[in-house]
């Protein structure tokens, strides 16, 4: 019962990291509604995929060498701030051509391509495996529900669990897994529904992209001079 629960715990746990609004689920949301489903879940796919390999690099110890040396971190704020001004611009041509929802001719998808670059080059990421990450790897105790958005000090304490254990980290990457499934499904059933829901998606998207891609720029240059 308890390997259930801590399984269970890494699920909420992994929704939680995956689902809130942020640049990775903006491309998956542009891909779902412009391409439908499969590219939807390839570009959650990118995103995941480089958690994965994170993972394997706090496993292995190396990703703790990023924090020995300060100029990196800046560096990573400035690529990531590029990228995601690259990636909107492309997203602001997706929303003047889409005319209709999931267009036969929309060209190949490049979602997967488009998270994985950036969650490589995600400072954010990055340093959430460097300390939550490395303290799922350890052993000890993780308040799951203080990850949430918002971070309720309500949900304090509601549920801790062991860290450490096998049970925590296949729940947590079935989180992730669960959210790139059910998120482009769920835009893939509204955009049937609405048609101009496509050009709006691909709209904000965009909005998204260049929002975050300023605040990683501005965030770069801060932290270099």
């Amino acid at each position: 019962m308890t390997v259930v629960i801590t399984a269970l715990a890494g699920v909420v746990f992994g929704l939680a990291l995956a689902a809130p609004p942020g640049p990775m689920n903006a491309i998956i949301a542009e891909e779902s509604v412009l391409r439908g489903w499969a590219a939807g879940f390839r570009a959650g796919l990118g995103a995941m995929l480089a958690d994965v390999l994170f993972f394997v690099l706090a496993l292995a110890g190396v990703v703790a060498v990023v924090d020995q040396y300060p100029p990196v971190r800046p560096a990573l704020y400035v690529i990531g701030g590029v990228l995601m001004l690259y990636f909107a611009i492309g997203a602001v041509a997706e929303a003047r051509s889409a005319a209709s929802f999931t267009d036969d001719d929309r060209g190949e998808s490049t979602g997967f391509r488009k998270t994985f670059a950036l969650s490589l080059s995600n400072p954010y990421q990055i340093g959430f495996w460097l300390t939550v990450g490395v303290g799922l790897l350890e052993s000890g105790r993780l308040d799951v529900l203080s990850y949430l958005p918002g971070g309720s000090e309500s949900l304090a304490g509601v549920l801790v669990v062991q860290t450490g254990s096998p049970s925590l980290l296949i729940g947590f990457f079935a989180g992730i897994a669960v959210w790139i499934v059910v998120f482009p499904a769920v835009l893939v059933s509204a955009g049937r529904r609405v048609d101009a829901f496509a050009p709006a998606v691909a709209a904000l998207s965009a909005l998204v992209l260049a929002g975050f891609g300023l605040i990683f720029l501005a965030t770069g240059a801060l932290r270099v001079f």
